[in-house]
């Protein structure tokens, strides 16, 4: 079930709506008109709209999304035209390549960092590709209130660069600027990029982990998506999910997270770079790290060879990647003759029981 935004932060939107906007005058229009040049066809959207102190200078057409309606109600004002909904920035509810931009001032940073990735996933599904994103977060290690808030009993999540970008590359986007705005701000440029987002989060029982998304997965926003594969039939049988190409789910109801170890798509693996290996290799190490999976399971033994370790063979390994256990497994791709259906079973039951 995926939890609303921190209430209490919504709360004190409600109740000081107006003075907000009175206090918090639009200070970089801009940036909305970089976004208005950088848009794609389709509507741009306001995320954590607020007043509408920016919905306005985006152009047409324009939603206004924001988890107070005492906000929303404001933006009348200033943008009368804009199509308002009153929604939560961690279960947008927009269709798949529906929108041409998104623009998010000093918005994510209302949702804590181990589900950012998630709710930028959710992002991700709804722009088409290449679509613009930016935003701001506040620049910091905080979590919770801030000392000396002038709107007290607000939730907030600062960000160091190099997370951050780790976040938004696992999320799909390609980062064309993300610098420091001041040393309190961190402001953010990037591009919907056609791959597949991570699905992760904290809690996670086993992260599921392929080399690269292929392009038809990447454009189905599903992995393992091609009617021949066989994983979602084995994780299914395996007990690993209960709902076939559904990653969010898979997360969410039974806190199976998927990645992969480069996010660029492409039509055959034999494509990647060992720089690409080694650079998302080392983004998995970090991700690990952070949000400490049970373990680690990494779908392709020829993958894994070529990535991390030649001599690898199937099953736990003596290595561990952010002090996580690691377990590889055969591809699950039909082409895999040598893997049928109650071997991947097996394999996925052994990596969920853990070493």
């Amino acid at each position: 079930m995926i939890r609303p935004v921190d209430q209490n932060t919504v709360s004190v939107y409600e109740q000081r709506a107006g003075e907000y906007r009175e206090r918090r005058p639009p200070r970089h229009p801009e940036w909305a008109q970089a976004l208005v040049v950088a848009a794609l066809d389709g509507p741009r959207v306001d995320l954590g709209c607020g007043p509408g102190s920016y919905t306005g200078m985006l152009g047409h057409p324009v939603v206004a999304l924001d988890a107070a309606r005492a906000m929303l109600e404001l933006v009348l004002d200033t943008a009368p035209s804009a199509l308002r909904v009153q929604a939560d920035l961690e279960a947008l509810p927009f269709r798949r390549g529906s929108l041409g931009a998104a623009f998010a001032r000093a918005s994510y940073l209302h949702v804590s960092p181990p589900r950012l990735p998630l709710a930028l996933a959710g992002l991700h599904h709804a722009l088409r590709v290449g679509a613009p994103f930016h935003g701001s977060v506040r620049a910091g290690t905080a979590d919770g209130p801030l000392a000396n808030d002038d709107f007290p009993g607000r939730y907030f999540a600062e960000w160091e660069e190099e997370p951050l970008r780790d976040v938004l590359v696992g999320a799909g986007f390609t980062i064309d600027e993300l610098s420091h705005e001041s040393p309190e701000w961190l402001r953010l440029r990037a591009t919907r990029a056609r791959t597949l987002p991570d699905t992760v989060g904290p809690g996670m029982r086993l992260l599921v982990c392929g080399l690269n998304p292929s392009v038809y997965s990447a454009d189905a926003g599903i992995g393992f998506a091609r009617p021949g594969n066989r994983y979602w039939p084995a994780a299914i049988a395996a007990g690993l999910v209960s709902r076939s190409r559904d990653p969010v789910h898979a997360l969410l109801d039974h806190g199976v997270g998927m990645t992969d170890i480069v996010k660029r798509a492409t039509p055959r693996a034999d494509a990647l770079t060992v720089d690409e290996y080694r650079t998302g290799l080392a983004r998995i190490q970090r991700l690990a790290a952070w949000l400490q999976p049970g373990a680690i399971c990494f779908v392709g033994l020829a993958g894994y060879r070529a990535a991390i370790d030649r001599r690898a063979t199937a099953g736990w390994q003596d290595a561990r990647l952010g002090g996580v256990p690691v377990y590889v497994m055969p591809s699950t791709s039909g082409l895999n003759a040598h893997a049928q259906p109650p071997v991947l079973i097996e394999h996925l039951r052994a990596a969920m029981a853990g070493p």
